[in-house]
């Protein structure tokens, strides 16, 4: 069985943890952020849980995780 690769731009948007789930980072992050408050600012910069139904595309993407 010859080795799987990892999805380069998975590796870089997903987290593993050590109990085995799949984080992520919320989008616009960085593009008009200045109009918008400080506590909806403060929303972007926690980690997320990715959707159960996604799960198995992205473990598919980053096999040795």
């Amino acid at each position: 069985m010859p080795k799987l690769k990892t999805h380069k731009g998975a590796k870089r948007r997903f987290h593993v943890t050590g109990t085995g789930k799949i984080l992520r980072m919320k989008g616009g992050k960085s593009h008009l952020r200045r109009k918008k408050p400080g506590r909806v600012t403060r929303l972007y910069d926690k980690k997320l849980p990715v959707h159960s139904t996604d799960t198995t595309r992205i473990k598919r993407l980053i096999p040795y995780s």
